[in-house]
């Protein structure tokens, strides 16, 4: 189970998983992530992460999070994990 998002990382972290939502799929957020910062805040209104970043990708079943986690692991987003019981297991635990 996550913890609960707190203070100005928490803040990030939902920013974040807004415009990971707001994507289309996997496929696009492999441009996003290669985009120039300047671009990435024109398209999704918000800072494009570091590569030190703490990214959390979780899809409905788990296998879409765990894609866009490999490929931002592969993209050198070393902080990028996958919430591997994925949104079915967060909302049974917590909705």
């Amino acid at each position: 189970m996550l913890p609960a998002p707190r203070g100005r990382a928490g803040a990030r972290f939902l920013k974040l998983t807004f415009v990971v939502r707001t994507m289309a799929g996997v496929s696009e957020l492999e441009s996003a992530l290669q985009m120039e910062p300047a671009a990435f805040k024109g398209l999704y209104s918000a800072e494009k992460p570091k590569l030190e970043d703490n990214l959390i990708f979780f899809c409905q079943m788990g296998k879409r999070g765990l894609q866009a986690t490999q490929l931002a692991q592969s993209l050198g987003y070393k902080g990028a994990r996958n919430y591997e019981g994925a949104y079915r297991e967060w909302l049974q635990k917590e909705g």
